[in-house]
């Protein structure tokens, strides 16, 4: 019997391509900087995510939030965009918690609110305690908890933050169920011995999406969105 669910949060939940894209258009606009195109920044900063995490996992540096690392790749994206030394820290800093201000899918705080009735749901994100919670304000997220990255003190897919999340909800692996809208995460969580649930997020990387179209195994769930989702496990 499944008693928990527990949720990726970037692209599954929140669409971070428009969200980065919008807060980058009002930073660059404040700051009187033209040219540079929004979701372009948007892309470049969200593939600094997945390497910054390696390094972590891969046992090359110690576990850090994963605030720091979206600061720390914002200077990376800033120097290829020739923008390096345009700002003052206190207003990156400010910027680098553009990741607080995600806009959720439509479909996912109505389909979160029936969920709860039924189920404990929770965040498994690579998100730090402080990122869910501010995000979760920022969109109208009613977590019962925050779990994932920061209680195992590493990243997904490290079978150990799926792992450290059903154990901090007292739990066996298998009364919990990961959703995802990425087949990789899945796989990990599975392997870790969770369930687990697919919904598909065919626009979370813009019109050109390629990967994660469709489900490529045969997961416990498949649903069409967070609705469907709470149909397929009888909630009100």
């Amino acid at each position: 019997m499944i008693k928990a669910l527990i949720f990726d949060v970037f692209g599954t939940l929140v669409d971070w391509r428009s969200g980065i894209a919008r807060e980058t258009k009002a930073f660059m606009a404040e700051h009187g900087v033209q040219g540079i195109e929004p979701e372009a920044f948007a892309d470049a900063w969200r593939a600094q995510y997945q390497p910054a995490m390696a390094r972590i996992r891969g046992g090359r540096r110690g576990y850090v939030a994963l605030d720091q690392l979206h600061y720390e790749n914002l200077m990376v994206v800033l120097k290829a965009f020739e923008l390096e030394d345009r700002f003052a820290e206190a207003d990156l800093r400010s910027f680098a918690r553009a990741w607080e201000k995600l806009p959720a899918w439509p479909d996912v705080s109505p389909g979160l609110y029936r969920l709860k009735r039924t189920f404990a749901i929770a965040p498994c994100s690579n998100g730090s305690i402080a990122l869910m919670t501010w995000l979760a304000k920022y969109t109208d997220l009613p977590w019962d908890c925050v779990l994932g990255a920061e209680i195992a003190k590493n990243y997904k897919p490290k079978h150990a933050v799926y792992q450290r999340s059903a154990e901090a909800l007292g739990l066996d692996l298998g009364e919990v169920m990961m959703v995802a809208a990425h087949n990789d995460d899945l796989i990990a969580a599975r392997d870790a011995g969770l369930k687990t649930a697919f919904v598909p997020r065919p626009k979370e990387h813009g019109p050109g999406q390629s990967i994660d179209l469709e489900p490529t195994s045969k997961w416990d769930l498949i649903a069409k969105n967070f609705n469907d989702l709470a149909d397929q496990l009888g909630c009100a």
